[in-house]
Parts: structure tokens; sequence; C-alpha cells
């Protein structure tokens, strides 16, 4: 376990653990882009066709708010947070049900506040050290993790995982640098980061995310949430660079679904500095999902207009259109969610449900006669599409 030239070391410390210092960004002998052509060829067409059909959506903050839901999701279940789409609506509907995981939920909810902040926080603050501290501290600032310094970077050491089930340094299955090695390992990746936002010899953007995400998971900077803010800050590149105008790409759903390869990976970067598997990983990823957010997002569109004619049909009225539009940022839904939606009185908000489960559009799942709540089964359902194998990313290519 000595390390690469290629990626950094590992460093016996006094109290006997090795903890691991990375080697400053851009990789030298430097990545090899013939390599990654392909891949990087296809992620590129991927990106450029879901930004168009994102942007062709009437309402993109409608669709836009599943998005980062299900992102904030799947990177929290990464993590092993216990939780699902339906409990996180549920809570959004109504916070006070007992049913749901209030701890688990809270981190997700945690997590979409954490991203809708760092998208708003770019249009007057880059990319820094100072931005990842503020989305840290709202990623924990409650729930589990408040009590591990929020917002700010760590000075005692951490440690990644564990072997045969220990749970001491000496069992982790990876070693971050200690406190002061991070401190200035993290100044060389910000000043990274700043030197690849203006210079054209720099690396393709999507490479760059690669690079960028795997030295902030190796840096590790904070006591807990580190997972999640470094796929936080693949996002944050995408769109502070102009390549997405929105965050709908969500890397965290290939990242889950091949979760001991990503790991895998990140480990055969830092101990033999095979920069270039990583990176096509990556590459792949990108791909696979922004065709299948891109699908998702014409579907939507379909979806729609297929909705309003089955409303129209049953007699929807201009209010029944209203909250169809709203149903794609609020699949879970009661008459007291529809009365404060649109400022309709009790009577008016069940009228509008009861059309909208003759019409086939919103299913009650309650059973009861009072207190019921109405699911968006067809919206929902095009969330937990299977995403494509790369020789089907190939073809629509």
């Amino acid at each position: 376990m000595n390390g690469s030239e290629r990626s950094g070391f590992y460093v016996r410390q006094p109290s006997g653990y090795s903890a691991y210092l990375p080697r400053a960004l851009p990789p030298t002998p430097s990545v090899e882009l013939s390599l990654l052509a392909n891949s990087l060829s296809i992620a590129d067409q991927s990106l450029g066709r879901l930004d168009g059909a994102t942007r062709n959506l009437p309402d993109i903050d409608l669709f836009l708010a599943m998005y980062v839901r299900q992102e904030a999701l799947l990177s929290s279940q990464i993590e092993g947070t216990d939780c699902t789409l339906d409990d996180l609506l549920a809570f959004e509907l109504d916070s006070t049900s007992n049913a749901i995981p209030a701890l688990d939920v809270q981190e997700v909810v945690n997590y979409v506040a954490a991203l809708n902040y760092g998208i708003d926080r770019l249009s007057d603050l880059p990319i820094s050290r100072r931005l990842l501290c503020e989305i840290h501290a709202r990623l924990l600032h409650t729930g589990r993790g408040s009590d591990r310094s929020p917002g700010e970077f760590r000075k005692t050491q951490n440690w990644i995982g564990s072997k045969n089930g220990g749970s001491s340094i000496d069992a982790a299955a990876f070693v971050p640098p200690p406190p002061r090695e991070m401190e200035a390992a993290f100044a060389e990746l910000e000043r990274y980061i700043d030197g690849s936002r203006d210079n054209a010899a720099a690396f393709p953007l999507l490479v760059d995310c690669a690079l960028v995400h795997a030295q902030f998971e190796t840096i590790h900077p904070f006591l807990d949430g580190n997972g999640r803010v470094g796929r936080l800050l693949i996002t944050l590149l995408l769109c502070e660079r102009g390549v997405l105008t929105s965050p709908v790409l969500n890397l965290s759903i290939y990242l889950r679904r091949h979760r001991s390869k990503y790991f895998e990976l990140l480990m055969e970067v830092r101990d033999h500095g095979a920069w270039e598997p990583w990176i096509d990983f990556f590459l792949r990823g990108v791909a696979m999902t922004a065709t299948e957010a891109a699908l998702t997002a014409q579907r939507v569109h379909a979806m729609r207009e297929t909705h309003r004619r089955a409303l129209e049909v049953n007699g929807g009225t201009l209010n029944d259109l209203a909250i169809l539009d709203r149903l794609f940022s609020q699949p879970l839904v009661n008459a007291a969610w529809v009365e404060r939606s649109i400022g309709v009185s009790q009577p008016t908000a069940n009228a509008i449900l009861l059309r909208f489960e003759k019409s086939g559009v919103l299913r009650e799942i309650t059973g009861q006669r009072r207190n019921r709540v109405y699911r968006y089964d067809a919206y929902l359902t095009l969330f937990d599409q299977t995403i494509y194998e790369p020789s089907e990313i190939e073809t629509l290519s």
C-alpha cells in the first residue's frame, strides 16, 4: 500500500496508521484523452440533448423539483439513508405523520435545501471552500450529523469504511490526509478549480468533473457528509460552467446502482494512479443518466398533454389544469394542499380531486373517507425507470 506517483502516497503517522496524501491536480503523466474519446463524445452529446429537452418543457421549475428530490434521495441512500421517494413526498405534504422515519427523511430534505441553496448562490459566489462550507452547513444543520461541525473543515483525523467489520482507524478501508495536510490539499484543489475555469488548455469539463470529484472524495475535508457534498460538486460544476441551465443530471442513480464499482475505482486511482478507468466510468454514468433524463422530460411533456385531454373530457376546469401542472412538483396531494395551491374552498378542492380520480390521473391511496391522499402514479413511475446500458446509449447517440 504505497500509492502512486500519479495520484498520491501513504504516510505512516505517529499513532501507527497510514494516511493518504494526494498529489495536486492535474495528474502527471497527464490523462490520456485518446483512451476516453468515445465515452467523452457520447457523454457530451447526451448532455446536449438533455439541456435541449428540458428547455422545451412548459415549466422547467416544476419538473426540476422532482429531479432535485430524486438526486437528494439517491445520494443519501448511497450513504445508507433508509428513505423512499414516497416517504419524502409524504413528509412534505404532512410533516406531522408518525409513520415517516423522520431522521432519514430529514437528511434528504436537508440535501434538497443544500442543492437549491448552492445553485442559487452560484450567481454571486464561485465554487470555492466558502461555498462548499455554506452548503455543508445546510446539509447537516438538523438531524444526523448536526453534531459533526456543520459548515467547518475537520480538525481531527477521519477515515472511511472498515475491513473485516472493524470500527477503528486501524481497520479502515481508507484514511484521508490528516488535518494539516488536508488543508493544503484542498487549497491546491481550489486553485485547480479556479485555474480550469478560464484556462482554454484545460481538460474537457466532464473530465475535469471526474478529476475534481475523485480528488474531493480523497481529501474528505468534513467530518461527515463528504460523499453528498462531493456529488453536489459535480452538479455545481456543470451549472457554473453553463453546460446545464438547471441541475437535472441525476448521477447518483448511476453511482448507487454501481456503488461497489464506484468505490473500487476511486481506490484504484489512489493506489495505482488509474485515472482513465475512473474517468471512463464517470463519463458512461453521465451519458446514461443524461439520456434517461432527456427521455423522461419528453415523456413528461407527452403525459401532460394526455392528462389535460382526459380532464377536459371529464369536465375539467381552469383550476383543474392549474393543479395538473402543480402535480409535477408535488405528485402526492390532499384536499388541503389543493386549497392552498390555488386558493379554493374545501368542497371545490374535493371536487377537483374526484375529477382527477375519475379521469385516471390520480389514485386515492388511503382508502379512508376523510383525510384522503392522492398519488400521481404515472408521473412517479417515470422516476423508477431502469437506466440504459452502455450499448443502448451508443445506439441513441
